[in-house]
């Protein structure tokens, strides 16, 4: 993910995903059947159906009934270390600009411009002193505030100060940066715990962004969440990770808004070295991965009922000699390994259950705990869209 440098954002890098709406209520009770959504315990409950990952009518209601209504990660602070540095995304659907707007401030905005909808922003970038949509140059300050308006000095009873971009809310954890469109947690729930399970000595605020990869992945965006939540399936899909774990103390656990797995690793000194692989879940689609002297997060975004975007953003601790350099070039290409591992595995799963052959399969406890707790929070979301 490279910076673009402007004055002023007037970038032209593609378009954004048309924002799902809600199911009408009718349509949600015909998907969504009462035994499907009840509570199960774990050691007797079945995966989610299959029809929730194959519904063309599940993106939908994904869209609001979960990914608004959560803290979704969107960068890290070394991305927005100067004034008017800006990112770009899109969370249910709604396009979002994250600017720093001064020294002490970072604030999101919907990327949509109050005249006619154009876009202000399509591409990351630094050291804006303003935000100009691209359509017709209606121009924000960095609070969001509109400037000015080409040729609308006529206009009656028009006052740009009037005029502001909307805004959600923020909150800066660990050096990254979430934001919330629609109700969400309290955050300090939605992180509970994790501040002590790290210690100061893999306090994520010091790492550097280093670079990003995408893998657009053809199944449903809950298929590649479900196959994150286990290491059930890494004897049998990731022969080169599993012989840096020990399987055998491999341990995963959950809290009430996330669940993180662990184990020994131990490899080479021009890799990683020896000492803990780490892994969080944070819901809904956010993964923190953390080995030795390297963050790498993930954000699972949907891009339709059968396809996801899977967006990794690499992050190490300063540090540029060469050794320094050989093992992020040797991390990077043993996690495109892993990531092309999972995504075969993923996309035969989304095949399968759009075959028409399977409807639900009992979960194992032991090892998939985490991916029962993840069903439970989408049948907990799913019953409160139908009050």
């Amino acid at each position: 993910m490279g910076y673009i440098h402007h004055q002023a954002l007037m970038l032209q890098c593609g378009s954004m995903n048309t924002r799902p709406s809600p199911l009408p209520h009718k349509a949600m009770t015909e998907l969504l059947s009462p035994d499907t959504l009840a509570p199960q315990q774990l050691d007797y409950a079945l995966t989610l159906p299959a029809r929730f990952y194959t519904d063309a009518r599940m993106p939908a209601l994904d869209g609001s009934a979960i990914l608004a209504r959560s803290w979704q990660l969107v960068c890290h602070l070394s991305q927005l270390t100067g004034v008017g540095d800006h990112v770009v995304t899109e969370i249910a659907g709604l396009p979002l600009l994250i600017v720093r707007s001064d020294a002490s401030s970072i604030r999101a905005f919907h990327n949509v411009c109050r005249h006619r909808a154009g876009p202000i922003a399509s591409c990351d970038g630094q050291g804006a002193k303003h935000l100009r949509c691209r359509y017709h140059g209606w121009t924000y300050g960095l609070d969001g505030v509109l400037r000015g308006a080409p040729e609308m000095g006529r206009t009656p009873d028009f006052n740009p100060a009037d005029i502001r971009l909307p805004e959600v809310r923020v909150h800066l954890w660990q050096g990254l940066v979430f934001v919330a469109i629609g109700e969400a947690p309290p955050f300090d729930e939605f992180v509970a715990g994790i501040d002590a399970r790290l210690g100061l000595h893999r306090a994520l605020h010091d790492y550097q962004f280093h670079h990003r990869a995408s893998y657009d992945v053809a199944c449903n965006w809950k298929v590649y969440v479900d196959n994150y939540l286990e290491g059930y399936h890494v004897p049998q899909i990731h022969p080169g990770l599993n012989s840096l774990l020990d399987y055998r103390s491999y341990i995963t656990q959950t809290a009430q808004w996330y669940s993180f797995q662990f184990s020994p690793l131990e490899s080479a000194d021009d890799l990683y070295g020896s000492g803990e692989a780490l892994y969080y879940f944070l819901y809904p689609n956010t993964m923190l991965n953390i080995l030795p002297g390297r963050l790498q997060t993930n954000r699972v975004l949907p891009m339709g009922v059968d396809r996801c975007r899977v967006e990794f953003d690499f992050y190490y601790t300063p540090a540029d000699n060469p050794e320094a350099q050989a093992r992020r070039t040797k991390d990077i290409a043993f996690s495109d390994e892993v990531q092309d591992e999972d995504v075969t595995i993923c996309e035969d799963v989304q095949r399968g259950l759009a075959s028409g052959s399977y409807e639900a399969g009992r979960l194992n406890p032991l090892r998939e705990n985490a991916v029962h707790h993840f069903h439970e929070m989408v049948r907990r979301a799913y019953r409160d869209s139908l009050i």
